[in-house]
């Protein structure tokens, strides 16, 4: 416990955008001698999810749309670990660091901002076969993927096995399931140019929902207009339908389609990390962390919660639904992370804290190069239109001049030069050449 003259630890559990964004405005006003900040995370850097789709497309670097947490957040202390146990009892987080083995780290203020990860259902393979994408790490790996299995197809005339090796399926059709999809099978069909043997008709591009409409988040005429668009680019898209097995790769839906398939991206939901059901933090029945409209966890003022991981009532809804609470996405998620960190130097300046409130402003999203739907402020928009509106407003929020700057070149060598689409696969086991080599 600090002493009266020390300074008050801040413990930041989660370096994304909530933790990232609460941790850079704390370094910003917090007194050296006021408080100190540390932050834990597994990995060294935030990652913007909303540009993962694209980094997987080649349209940006990998590393471009990740921010080093070291480099933003210089006067705060990061910890590369994972946390493994919250004792708040004891005011104690255990984390395990991959150099150091297991450590406790003890607290004045603690702040829960660990996300969520893939919500996975008991289907037959799943855990086998299936890839999510909500890392630069997974994104990296689908498109090498997607490109090796064009690489594959253009070299066998095994037409069964073709059809397996092309056939591409997605699991989820809220916007991180539309996205990658529409972003990756634009990317293939542009690299079908440098391939003599695999036309675009050759591949199948698969799409699962088991409501009754994709991407939830835009209005229903223009979830309408989604499934149309990339039903004239030849996908699939089934709805009220959800995926039974897939088990050894053949994939059983619940209307009774059958297929094979070398690539299923599961994109169908997400949920609180599993780390807080270990806590002595109170929870909701979905197993998010219970926290007030002032992000502040139920019955604990010195615990803070936000983003994915926590149950903040939505104070623009509350009126239609009393229960309603902010949906999980990087528009609440930011907007949280500055309320939160403004009421946390509120409350250790003895001053009042205020409610987090914001009204949903509306989605945009990328359908692939120059293809786009959004649905801002009641101002629909589709095509070119809303794919420069999807990307003006992600490098908007994109941390760092820096970030933004190389995104935006990214963006101007892709506009300029023809796409890059190679397979980079050997980086998934870079050691194999050595291998081979030790063993001849």
């Amino acid at each position: 416990m600090a002493g009266k003259s020390d300074p008050t630890r801040i413990l930041i559990l989660g370096g994304g955008y909530v933790g990232m964004y609460t941790a850079l405005q704390l370094q910003k006003k917090l007194g050296r001698r006021e408080a100190s900040v540390t932050v834990v995370d597994p990995q060294p850097h935030m990652t913007y999810q909303p540009f993962l789709p694209e980094a997987a497309a080649g349209s940006v670097e990998p590393r471009h749309v990740v921010a080093p947490l070291r480099r933003v957040l210089k006067r705060c202390h990061v910890i590369t670990a994972s946390v493994t146990e919250i004792k708040h009892s004891e005011k104690l987080v255990t984390i395990e660091n991959p150099q150091s083995g297991t450590e406790t780290l003890g607290y004045d203020v603690l702040v829960v901002a660990l996300g969520s990860v893939s919500r996975l259902l008991p289907i037959p393979g799943l855990a086998e076969e299936g890839i999510g994408l909500k890392t630069v790490g997974e994104a990296t790996y689908l498109r090498n993927h997607v490109l090796a299995k064009m690489d594959a197809a253009a070299n066998t005339d095994d037409e069964e096995l073709r059809k397996r090796l092309l056939t591409f399926t997605f699991v989820g059709g809220g916007f991180a399931g539309v996205e990658a999809l529409a972003e990756l099978e634009d990317m293939a069909r542009y690299a079908c140019r440098d391939y003599g043997n695999v036309r675009p008709d050759d591949m199948s591009w698969v799409l699962v929902e088991a409501a009754g409409r994709v991407m939830p988040e835009v209005s229903e005429k223009m979830g309408v207009y989604v499934v149309k668009a990339l039903e004239e680019r030849g996908i699939k898209v089934y709805l009220n339908t959800f995926l039974k097995s897939v088990e050894g790769g053949h994939a059983v839906l619940s209307d009774g389609t059958e297929f094979d398939t070398d690539t299923l991206v599961w994109n169908a939901g997400v949920k609180a990390n599993p780390v807080v059901k270990s806590s002595d933090l109170p929870l909701d029945e979905r197993g998010r962390v219970k926290a007030s409209a002032h992000l502040q966890v139920e019955g604990l003022p010195e615990v803070w919660a936000a983003g994915d991981v926590a149950a903040v009532p939505d104070l623009s809804k509350t009126d239609e639904d009393p229960a309603a609470t902010c949906a999980p996405s990087a528009q609440h998620a930011v907007r949280q992370a500055d309320q939160l960190a403004k009421n946390v130097l509120a409350t250790l300046r003895g001053k009042q804290t205020k409610a987090y409130r914001h009204a949903y402003a509306g989605s945009v999203a990328g359908l692939g190069l120059y293809k786009g739907v959004a649905d801002v402020y009641g101002f629909k928009a589709k095509g070119f239109v809303a794919w420069f509106m999807h990307r003006s407003y992600h490098v908007s929020r994109m941390p760092t001049f820096n970030r933004k700057m190389r995104i935006v070149i990214d963006w101007t060598l892709a506009f300029l030069f023809k796409r890059e689409a190679v397979s980079m696969g050997q980086i998934e086991n870079p050691r194999a050449a050595f291998e081979r080599a030790a063993a001849s």
